[in-house]
């Protein structure tokens, strides 16, 4: 909140007065930093029917671990779709590059092949929320109150 009001105030956003900003942002986390150089890493993936990524088969990774932890994640992340929104089963390059002069990134997508995957396989997104709920769900098993001591009404 501190964050958003400070920037309110320095951006001079109506109905934020300077008392709203309370202390000055601190600085960004180390995992927020950005590259000083230069960067391309590349990932070979597969998507399914509906165009999510399933998997990375292999990747080239750049010099920086923080940017390949990044790229990774969203490329596990990303659904890849023709312009007229169809989705193609195959197997996909994810290409990114990192220009430090811009501080921006460039994602690129190529059609490698079309098939050789499972189309009706689940995405990475899916398939990771899946076993998080299932981890959940053994962790809280023993510390739940059983459903009839909170539904039954006392004597």
């Amino acid at each position: 909140m501190r964050r958003v009001a400070a920037l309110a105030f320095a951006l001079g956003v109506p109905g934020l007065s300077a008392t709203t900003a309370q202390a000055a942002p601190s600085p960004p986390p180390a995992a927020e930093r950005l590259p000083a150089a230069a960067e391309h890493t590349e990932y070979l993936v597969e998507t399914n029917r509906k165009g999510q990524v399933t998997q990375v088969r292999s990747g080239k990774p750049s010099g920086d671990p923080a940017f390949n932890t990044m790229t990774y994640g969203n490329a596990l992340q990303a659904f890849i779709r023709t312009a007229e929104g169809s989705a193609v089963a195959g197997i996909f390059r994810l290409t990114y590059d990192y220009d430090p002069k811009s501080k921006r990134v460039r994602r690129s997508v190529d059609l490698v092949r079309t098939g050789g995957v499972d189309p009706n396989a689940l995405g990475a997104v899916d398939r990771m929320a899946a076993l998080d709920r299932k981890a959940h769900a053994a962790k809280n098993a023993g510390s739940l109150p059983s459903l009839g001591t909170i539904t039954s009404p006392k004597p």
